[in-house]
C-alpha cells in the first residue's frame, strides 16, 4: 500500500500541469458580401404511427352444436361467448355447467409500434360462416375470424370434433410487424371458471379453484383457499396452461412449447361465502408469430381421467392434498381406483353399490395383512387379565413390571408391535382413498338410498342454527359412520379397558361425526362399509380364536374321567 501511494504521489508530481486553453474571440463583424450561414436543425425521427385495427362493427353470435357441448362464439373478438357442457349439469341438477362467465375469457394481447396495448376481444371480426348456427355430426368443421390490422391480417380459425372436447384453434398473422411490435403475443385465458356445485358448500370448491401450467415437465399452480392473491411465472418450454375449479378445467395447449407462463389469481370474500368471487388468469408468451401461425388444442370439459390422460400431465391439476399425500393418492387413484370404478360401473348401476363393493374388495386385497393384526389384537386381549395382575403386583417396581411383562409375551408368544405394523400398511391406502373419494367426478350427481348426490353431504335434517366445523344440518350417512365406529371399538375393546380407551371409543366417533359432516356423502358410505366389514372380520377372528384356545381345555375334560376310570379298575381286586 505505501508502494502505491508513493508511486500515484511521484506519478501526479512528475505529470506536467497541461496549459489553459487559449482565450477565443468571436468575430461579430459581418461585411456587406458575407451572409451569416445559419445550422439547419437537426432532424428529429418522425413520430410511430399506431396500427390502425378495426374497432367499430356489429357483433353477432355463432352457436356451434356438438354431442358433448354447446358454444357460442362472438365476431367481436373472434372468440368463445359460452361454453355448455350437454352431459353435465349444476348443483340443481337442471341447469347445464357452463365454463365460461359474462366476460370472453380467450384473447390474444400484443402492443402496437406506437406503443398501445392491444387485445383481440377489443378487435370486430369478419366470420366465414354466414349463419348462425352450426351442428357437428359426423365430421369436424371449422369456423375462421378474419380481421385487418394496420396493412396486416390477423386469422383465427377454431376447429371442432363432433365427440370430443378438444376443439383446435390455428391463429395466423400475416405482415404481423405492420400492428405489432417485435415481442409478438400472448395468448391468454382471462377468467375463472363459474362454480357449479352448491353454494351452501362453496368452501370445499373454493378451495380447488386456481390456475395451473406445465414447465420442463413440472406441473405448477395458484390456488386461493388459502390466499387472497397469488402469481407465478415459468419460464422456458411450457406445455400447456389451465383454470380449474373441483370438477372442470379448460386448458390451452400449444403444439410448440410456449416460451414463458404467467399465472395471477385474486380472490373477493371469504372462501365460506356463497358470494365469493373468484379472478384467473393464464397466460402463454408466444414470442413472434411464426411463418404459417401457431397451432393450439383447447381442452374445456371435466377432470375425467378417461378423457385427460392423453395429454401430457394434464392429470396433475387434480389436487390430491398436500405432498405427503399425493405422492401415495395420485398413483394409487390412477393404477387401482380410477380402473377398478370404471369396471365396476360398467355392470353395477348404482354408484353407491359401487362404494360398497369397492370397499369390500379392498377388505378382502387387505385381509392378510389385517388378519395377522386382528389375531394380534385378540390374543392381547386373552393376556389382558395376566397383564394386569401383573401391574397390580408389580406396582412399585416398573422394572420387575417391565421383565415380567416381557416374559409373559415370550411364554404365550405374543408381539405386541404385531398389532400395529399391519395397520400401519394400510394407511396409505386409507389415505389415497380420503383424497380420491373427496374430488373423483366418477360419484358427482350419483344417487344412492336418500343422498341425491354422492359428491355432495347428504343432509336429512336441517338445523335451525349453525355450529361452528359442523354445519347447519344432519348427514345421514356421517350419523351412520359414527355408530358403526362405536361398534368396531367395542368388539376391540376388552373388559379390563382403561379410562383412556373408553374416552378413545366414544370421543373419537364423536370427532368423525363433526369433521365428516360436511364433506361428501360418499366418502361417508365408503368408511360406513369399512367399519362394518372391519367389524365382521374383527368377530369372525374373535370367534375363530375363542374356540382354538377353548379346544385343549375340551380335551382335558373329556380324557381326564376315562384316565380315572382305567385307574380305579385297576385298583379293584378281583374276584375270585
Amino acid at each position: 500500500m505505501l508502494l502505491m501511494v508513493a508511486v500515484l504521489i511521484v506519478w501526479m508530481y512528475l505529470l506536467p500541469t497541461p496549459p489553459p486553453p487559449a482565450e477565443i474571440v468571436p468575430d461579430t463583424t459581418i461585411t456587406e458580401q458575407e451572409t451569416p450561414v445559419l445550422a439547419a436543425p437537426e432532424a428529429q425521427p418522425a413520430p410511430m404511427q399506431d396500427s390502425t385495427v378495426v374497432l367499430t362493427g356489429e357483433a353477432r353470435t355463432i352457436t356451434v352444436v356438438t354431442q358433448r357441448y354447446e358454444a357460442e362464439l362472438s365476431t367481436k373478438g373472434g372468440t368463445l361467448t359460452r361454453m355448455s357442457l350437454r352431459e353435465y349439469r349444476k348443483f340443481d341438477q337442471v341447469t347445464p355447467v357452463q365454463l365460461i362467465g359474462e366476460v370472453p375469457p380467450l384473447g390474444l394481447r400484443f402492443q402496437s409500434p406506437g406503443g398501445r396495448n392491444r387485445d383481440t376481444r377489443d378487435l370486430y371480426f369478419e366470420s366465414s360462416f354466414a349463419g348462425d348456427r352450426i351442428n357437428v355430426v359426423d365430421a369436424p368443421q371449422s369456423l375462421t375470424f378474419t380481421t385487418l390490422a394496420s396493412s396486416g391480417t390477423i386469422r383465427k380459425t377454431y376447429t371442432f370434433n363432433p365427440d370430443s372436447y378438444e376443439v383446435g384453434l390455428e391463429v395466423e398473422m400475416i405482415n404481423a410487424s405492420s400492428f405489432q411490435t417485435s415481442d409478438g403475443y400472448d395468448l391468454v385465458w382471462d377468467s375463472a371458471l363459474p362454480f357449479s356445485e352448491d353454494p351452501q358448500n362453496r368452501k370445499e370448491e373454493s378451495r380447488q379453484v386456481g390456475a395451473w401450467a406445465r414447465s420442463g415437465g413440472e406441473v405448477e399452480g395458484i390456488t386461493l383457499g388459502r390466499n387472497e392473491a397469488d402469481e407465478a411465472t415459468l419460464r422456458g418450454d411450457v406445455s400447456w396452461i389451465g383454470v380449474k375449479n373441483k370438477y372442470f378445467a379448460a386448458v390451452v395447449i400449444p403444439d410448440a412449447p410456449a416460451l414463458e407462463a404467467y399465472l395471477e389469481g385474486e380472490r373477493f370474500g371469504d372462501v365460506d361465502d356463497p358470494a365469493v368471487l373468484m379472478d384467473l388468469s393464464a397466460s402463454l408468451y408466444m414470442g413472434a408469430p411464426r411463418a404459417g401461425g401457431d397451432a393450439f388444442r383447447l381442452y374445456l370439459g371435466p377432470l375425467d381421467y378417461g378423457n385427460i390422460r392423453h395429454y401430457d400431465g394434464l392429470y396433475g391439476m387434480v389436487d390430491y392434498g398436500w405432498d405427503a399425500f399425493e405422492w401415495v393418492a395420485r398413483p394409487l387413484a390412477r393404477i387401482v381406483f380410477i380402473p377398478a370404478f370404471s369396471l365396476l360401473s360398467s355392470f353395477i348401476a348404482s354408484y353407491g353399490l359401487v362404494i360398497i363393493v369397492f370397499c369390500m374388495l379392498i377388505k378382502l386385497l387387505l385381509f392378510p395383512i389385517t388378519r395377522v393384526s386382528y389375531k394380534s389384537m385378540a390374543g392381547m386381549r386373552e393376556l389382558a387379565p395376566q397383564l394386569q395382575k401383573i401391574k397390580e403386583k408389580y406396582k412399585d417396581n416398573p422394572q420387575k413390571q417391565q421383565q415380567a411383562t416381557m416374559k409373559l409375551y415370550k411364554e404365550t408368544g405374543m408381539n405386541p408391535l404385531s398389532s400395529c405394523l399391519p395397520m400401519l400398511l394400510q394407511y396409505p391406502i386409507i389415505l389415497a382413498l380420503w383424497q380420491f373419494l373427496q374430488q373423483s367426478i366418477e360419484i358427482r350427481q350419483q344417487s344412492f338410498l336418500w343422498a341425491p348426490d354422492l359428491s355432495a353431504p347428504d343432509a336429512i335434517l336441517q338445523l335451525p342454527f349453525s355450529i361452528p366445523f359442523y354445519g347447519d344440518y344432519v348427514a345421514g350417512f356421517t350419523v351412520l359412520m359414527g355408530l358403526s365406529l362405536v361398534v368396531q371399538m367395542r368388539i376391540q375393546s376388552t373388559p379390563s379397558s382403561g379410562m383412556q380407551q373408553k374416552i378413545m371409543m366414544y370421543g373419537m366417533p364423536i370427532f368423525i361425526f363433526v369433521i365428516f359432516n360436511r364433506l361428501p356423502s360418499g366418502l361417508s358410505l365408503y368408511y360406513l362399509c369399512y367399519n362394518v366389514f372391519t367389524a365382521i372380520q374383527q368377530q369372525l377372528i374373535n370367534r375363530g380364536q375363542k374356540k382354538k384356545a377353548e379346544a385343549p381345555r375340551k380335551g382335558v375334560i373329556k380324557s381326564a374321567p376315562a384316565s380315572a376310570r382305567k385307574a380305579s379298575r385297576k385298583a379293584k381286586p378281583r374276584r375270585r
